[in-house]
């Protein structure tokens, strides 16, 4: 059974591989832990202890905060992020066009309940087009990355 959308403008837009998309998340935990030590030493250096009380709630908000801009940053900028890149993917809005700072705000939002509990990723398996539960609430699609299109793209930029 095929998981792409056949009809309108989104046939055009051929959606990534579940599996392609699943290795990318996990490529995407390994960087977070990496980024999330770095951010959490400097925090904790200077807090020296956010284990109750007010300021594990802000920790908690800053950490999120931090998840957030790097993600809305990398959306809104190219569609992807570091582990995107690396399998050639990327995300945009039904239509096949770049997601605006808002929506890739509404996305992270949406993305991170979703991907904690795991009814996001489990959504996947029984989605028409096997989308992820935060992509069919957002108005996005993680697509495979055309390369001959983005060339064009970049030299019509430069």
């Amino acid at each position: 059974m095929s998981r792409e959308n056949p009809t309108g403008a989104e046939s055009r837009l051929r959606l990534a591989p579940l599996g392609m998309r699943l290795l990318s998340l996990a490529y995407e935990g390994v960087l977070l832990f990496g980024i999330l030590f770095v951010v959490s030493y400097l925090f904790l250096g200077l807090a020296r202890d956010a284990q109750s009380g007010m300021l594990r709630v802000v920790f908690q908000v800053y950490v999120l905060a931090v998840c957030g801009g790097y993600f809305v940053f990398c959306w809104a900028r190219s569609g992807q992020t570091l582990p995107m890149k690396t399998w050639r993917i990327r995300l945009v809005t039904e239509q096949g066009k770049p997601l605006a700072i808002g929506q890739a705000f509404r996305r992270y939002l949406l993305a991170v309940p979703s991907v904690l509990s795991g009814i996001g990723v489990l959504w996947a398996l029984v989605d028409r087009d096997g989308q992820f539960l935060h992509d069919r609430m957002a108005g996005t699609r993680i697509v495979k990355d055309d390369p001959l299109r983005g060339q064009v793209r970049r030299k019509n930029e430069g």
